[in-house]
């Protein structure tokens, strides 16, 4: 999928990303208190280049996200807040099955986060596998993170919770391990629904957040607040129709198809709010 910033800057070409630029870019392992409960063989790294994001997807006509089921002011309605309950969901059982888990879910929690929320995250990204980063490319991880923004999340998080400051591993061993990477990933969730409650999103979901880590910080209040009539090309207005085909986006897409493609791939969770507090 075309990435931005989250998380990056665009993936390679031909896959759901593309490694350009848009020129838009915005902006565990948790020290480990006791074992983790392993669930069959632990995990490997998966050297290939995985289908990450949502990539492209078919649209049934007359198909859509009612507004009505987006906690914030997704649809145009102006509402903020809303969705259902933080807690169980099918993503965080895919999740908490890896063998890295149950730490992603603790970096969820150390940092403020719905652990649905971020497990939707890579469910999306990854099918929360581990995958090793293309020739050339820096993004990499059950969270598909570009290096800088991998960076960038551990210095937001131990801004959250100064407690993980001697805990997390920074670089390229640090991303490739999921359940440190997810410390990164969830403070980006965290700073991505803080940006929509400064813009009246009172209590922002994940599909809320979604736009910003797919697309780029820039896009997270512009497509949540986003009528789902309105087309996607409109409103990621810095992307070229090369780019937009690289996340599966046409001309015509509605920014209500896309998110009913999304939510279909998260479940439960994509109601969900991020943020739960500490």
């Amino acid at each position: 999928m075309t990435k931005n910033r989250n998380n990056r800057v665009l993936r390679e070409l031909p896959a759901w990303g593309l490694a350009l630029s848009l020129g838009v870019l915005p902006a565990l392992a948790l020290a480990q208190a006791g074992p983790i409960t392993m669930n069959g063989v632990p995990e490997q790294v998966i050297p290939r280049v995985f289908d990450v994001g949502l990539g492209s997807f078919t649209i049934v006509p007359g198909t859509g996200v009612p507004n009505t089921t987006v906690g914030g002011g997704t649809g145009g309605t102006g509402e903020t807040g809303g969705g259902v309950e933080a807690g169980a969901s099918v993503a965080l059982d895919t999740m908490t099955s890896r063998s890295w888990g149950i730490a992603a879910s603790e970096a969820a929690t150390s940092v403020g986060v719905n652990p649905s929320a971020l497990a939707a995250t890579c469910m999306v990204e990854s099918g929360c596998q581990n995958v090793a980063a293309r020739s050339g490319s820096q993004i990499r991880g059950a969270f598909q993170m570009l290096d800088s923004t991998f960076e960038s999340g551990l210095t937001q998080a131990v801004r959250y919770n100064p407690n993980l400051a001697g805990t997390v591993q920074r670089g390229v061993a640090g991303s490739m391990d999921p359940g440190n990477q997810a410390i990164s990933a969830a403070a980006t969730l965290r700073t991505d629904a803080t940006r929509l409650q400064a813009a009246g999103v009172s209590n922002p979901t994940v599909l809320d957040v979604r736009g910003g880590y797919n697309f780029g910080s820039a896009y997270t209040v512009s497509l949540a607040r986003a009528d789902n009539s309105e087309l996607m090309s409109g409103v990621l207005s810095g992307y070229t129709a090369q780019q937009l085909a690289g996340n599966g986006v046409t001309a015509t897409t509605t920014v209500g198809q896309w998110r009913a493609a999304v939510a279909a791939k998260m479940g439960e969770a994509a109601y969900q709010p991020v943020l739960t507090g500490i």
